[in-house]
């Protein structure tokens, strides 16, 4: 099997979409304030911090950090998605 290319497994690609996550963010909340369309900020970051622990879990694993913070990152992305959940549930 052949080895995985070292920028795929660098903690690095993970800040640059972490970066790019947030810049869609920041765009989002700008249209939204703009045009009024769109998601308000608290259903935006409703929306996308599970998926942002999740790389956060990701980039410490990678880095090497200690054993508490993955599963905490983890733990933090499932309470994320079940308020996510909850709000859209409740319409």
């Amino acid at each position: 099997m052949p080895e995985m290319p070292w920028w795929l497994a660098s903690p690095h690609l993970i800040d640059a979409i972490l970066i790019f996550t947030l810049i869609e963010a920041a765009a989002l909340a700008w249209w939204h304030q703009r045009t009024g369309r769109g998601l308000g900020m608290c259903r935006l970051l409703l929306m996308l911090l599970p998926g942002i622990c999740l790389l956060l879990a990701l980039r410490t694993s990678l880095a090497g950090a200690a054993l508490p913070f993955v599963p905490a990152a983890l733990a933090m992305a499932l309470l994320c998605h079940l308020a996510d959940l909850r709000g859209r549930w409740r319409g």
